[in-house]
């Protein structure tokens, strides 16, 4: 009996492009008289993208390969191309004899991954890794880069299936699960929201700049308690979710909104910007501070900007309803919805509590971009909307806690305030004048 063994090889190459010329092209294979198969030639037109992400997978529960040990699996990344192919782009390593495999973080180019496509499909497949090079298919899984920037999440666990096993057990579920463990991408790269122009401030700049310079002038100090959010830190590479910008954690302060701005830009030259993100932290750090002041002569006023990506929403909706007593909290998002945190119409509750007041403000930064390039109009219009309700909010705080407004007071530099603490993947929080 003979058998027919077919093996199909894949090179990829970048080459530069050039429409008013003819470029020849030379392929050398095998040898010469010898029919030795077919070339299949495909081109693809690379996008500008330049970002660069470093991610992090493990997964759980495994099939088992081996016959004398488990499994030694390793992933292996696929972009889809334009006529539905697809093109290895990235191979973990192998992790020996472990089911529940934790592999090391790995960088690679966006356009690599999906051509600079955030919505196109990139697959895994999982195998189980053979001396003679007949790895075994444990199984697979389909994603994008938009829902890996989404960061570690419920949306970030991907269950392994085997098509075959699929199709011949009744009860079979998954040949185990991957979970993306972190992710970040290099802000320098144009398509970041963190992007420093030369030419523009970025959206997380704008966002600051509009509502701190209104709302700084309700404050007595102008000093601005700045946190940041989701990064490594130096020298060690820990991740915080809740560090001064300045890297000063005994006063965080920084001297008026400039001085928030200057803090930010200079921690984007400093941190590793990384996954998960959580919001409970910086949250209850301010209400920590918040909480020390009980005679009303300072209300705290929270602003978080953010991407809008969460992975703590439930210790979030817990934080919320905690200090919902002591701060307001204006949410700042740069891209996806979170509608979900804003008590407007459904007070914000957990554990089967409910926040006492409506203290989330959701505003949707892409609603006030002026496409005609007109932003100090956009700006203006966004800070306005954004601090409308703070004084609604700051009269029903006092009442409801029987505060009455003090006699009027010479204007010195004792004077209360509002308090404002910003954050931006960035916030910051300060003391608001509640006492005119």
């Amino acid at each position: 009996m003979s058998h027919t063994h077919t093996q199909l090889h894949k090179w990829k190459f970048v080459l530069d492009f050039f429409f008013e010329e003819k470029q020849n092209l030379r392929f050398d294979v095998g040898i010469p008289g010898k029919k030795c198969g077919t070339i299949i030639f495909t081109a693809e037109e690379l996008s500008n993208c330049r970002d660069i992400a470093t991610m992090q997978f493990c997964a759980n529960k495994l099939d088992k390969k081996d016959f004398f040990g488990k499994s030694d699996p390793f992933l292996v990344f696929y972009r889809s191309n334009e006529d539905g192919t697809f093109t290895i782009c990235h191979k973990t390593e192998v992790i020996k004899n472990n089911l529940n495999p934790v592999w090391q973080p790995f960088t690679i180019p966006v356009r690599a991954l999906c051509n600079g496509d955030y919505d196109r499909t990139v697959k895994v497949d999982v195998y189980d890794w053979d001396r003679d090079g007949s790895h075994d298919f444990i199984g697979e899984f389909t994603t994008s880069y938009r829902e890996l920037s989404r960061g570690q999440s419920q949306f970030n666990v991907y269950e392994v299936l085997n098509p075959k096993k699929k199709g011949k057990k009744k009860k079979y579920i998954n040949s185990g699960t991957v979970r993306l463990v972190s992710v970040s991408c290099n802000p320098s790269q144009p398509t970041s929201l963190h992007y420093m122009s030369p030419y523009q401030m970025n959206a997380y700049a704008m966002a600051l700049k509009a509502v701190g310079e209104i709302i700084q002038d309700y404050d007595s100090d102008k000093l601005f308690p700045a946190y940041g959010f989701g990064a490594k830190l130096p020298p060690d590479g820990k991740i915080s979710h809740a560090f001064p910008l300045n890297f000063n954690t005994e006063n965080p302060n920084c001297v008026g909104i400039e001085g928030v701005l200057e803090a930010y830009f200079q921690s984007l030259r400093t941190v590793q910007l990384y996954g998960p993100t959580n919001f409970a932290p910086v949250i209850n750090q301010v209400a920590r501070s918040a909480a020390e002041v009980t005679d009303g002569s300072q209300y705290f006023v929270l602003l978080m900007i953010t991407d809008g990506v969460i992975s703590d929403m439930a210790q979030t909706k817990e934080a919320v309803v905690n200090v919902s007593i002591h701060i307001n909290i204006m949410l700042f998002l740069l891209s996806s919805a979170m509608e979900e945190l804003d008590g407007d119409e459904v007070r914000v509750s957990s554990r089967g509590r409910f926040a006492e007041r409506d203290i989330v403000q959701f505003v949707p930064f892409r609603d006030y971009i002026d496409r005609s390039g007109n932003q100090v109009l956009s700006m203006a219009r966004l800070a306005k909307d954004v601090l409308a309700e703070i004084p609604d909010q700051l009269l029903s705080f006092m009442k409801s806690r029987g505060i009455e407004p003090r006699p009027p007071l010479p204007i010195t530099s004792d004077s209360p305030s509002v308090s404002t603490t910003t954050a931006t993947n960035t916030c910051t929080t300060k003391h608001c004048n509640p006492h005119p």
